[in-house]
């Protein structure tokens, strides 16, 4: 392929090039104003309440969904269900922080040796 043919191709036709019309204008585009996120619908419809019977206190009870799905979770959890228990632990007293020991006497390093000499240099 010849120079003036690479430099040929790089550029686009303008004969092809069009104006976006009246409609479509994608820098416009995108979402509407005033549409909700995903979080935003989904609390509401784990706020929706309706009247079911409690499975721990064998009452019928007025409960939103969220409530519904964390008696199900617990009644998994009663049931030996380990993840469940785990789960409603750590929604309810939070995930335990995890320990990272940096008092390890080996060298990062296995090529360098970085140790200081104890006698301060006197010999």
């Amino acid at each position: 392929m010849t120079n003036k043919k690479r430099e040929k191709n790089k550029m686009p036709n303008p004969e092809n090039l069009k104006p976006f019309s009246k409609d479509y204008q994608p820098e416009k585009n995108g979402r509407p104003k005033g549409s909700k996120n995903r979080s935003t619908i989904a609390r509401k419809w784990l706020e929706a309440a309706e009247s079911i019977k409690n499975p721990i206190t064998g009452e019928s009870e007025y409960l939103s969904q969220e409530d519904i799905m964390t008696l199900a979770l617990i009644k998994k959890a009663r049931n030996g269900d380990v993840q469940a228990y785990q789960k409603l632990m750590d929604s309810g007293y939070g995930m335990p922080t995890q320990q990272i020991d940096v008092t390890a006497e080996r060298p990062i390093f296995n090529a360098l040796d970085l140790d200081v000499p104890k006698d301060n240099g006197t010999k």
